[in-house]
């Protein structure tokens, strides 16, 4: 009986530690990830982002929340359609490349280990470091975007999200009002072309 409950311990001693030690497998965080993102889980994909990432997060809720219908990101997070390299381990910080199945272009995801667990880095200034890798590899000048990113960026963070978040509704409401007064002068627009073509 000592034998069973000394194997028991040692088994469950070995599996708690193996789950903190490690924290998982940055990949199969990343996957996690990219399945909360794709069903628009945002809750679930912050417990698998770092804490920085919660501003990250806060931007896309309230795009969401303004957006009403599907909103296209240039992001995608459709899991199916990626391709998910191994992880590349140094120490703290591991990297997995995602490329895109169709456009054959592959970004490298950043990861951290935070309280032992590996969580995606999602916050600001990972998301530029991805951004500006992607445009050192096209030949753009990336300091002088950097410069500007990172400058309204900078801005973002002391704006009042409420209160953006009531300007943007009432910006879109005076859009909407004002959409068959577009459409008409649009179609005006498009009616003078004709004209002067002739």
């Amino acid at each position: 009986m000592k034998r069973i409950l000394m194997a028991a311990a040692v088994l469950a001693t070995v599996t708690f530690a193996g789950c903190n030690a490690g924290g998982g497998d940055p990949k199969a965080v990343l996957l996690a990830f990219f399945e909360a993102m794709g069903k628009k889980d945002f809750v679930a994909a912050k417990k698998l982002a770092t804490k920085d990432s919660e501003s990250m997060f806060s931007m896309i809720e309230m795009a969401a929340k303004m957006g009403g219908k599907e909103n296209k990101s240039d992001m995608n997070f459709e899991k199916d359609k990626m391709i998910f390299g191994e992880a590349k381990i140094d120490g703290d910080k591991a990297t997995v490349e995602v490329k895109d199945k169709e456009k054959g272009e592959g970004i490298n995801f950043t990861m951290k280990k935070e309280g032992g667990s590996w969580k995606v880095a999602f916050d600001k200034a990972s998301m530029m470091q991805m951004g500006m890798e992607k445009m050192n590899e096209k030949g753009m000048d990336t300091n002088a975007v950097l410069d500007s990113v990172s400058s309204g960026l900078d801005k973002l963070k002391d704006i009042n999200m409420d209160s953006l978040t009531d300007k943007l509704k009432e910006g879109v409401d005076k859009l909407n009002e004002n959409k068959g007064k577009i459409e008409e002068a649009a179609k005006k627009l498009e009616e003078a072309a004709q004209k002067v073509k002739q």
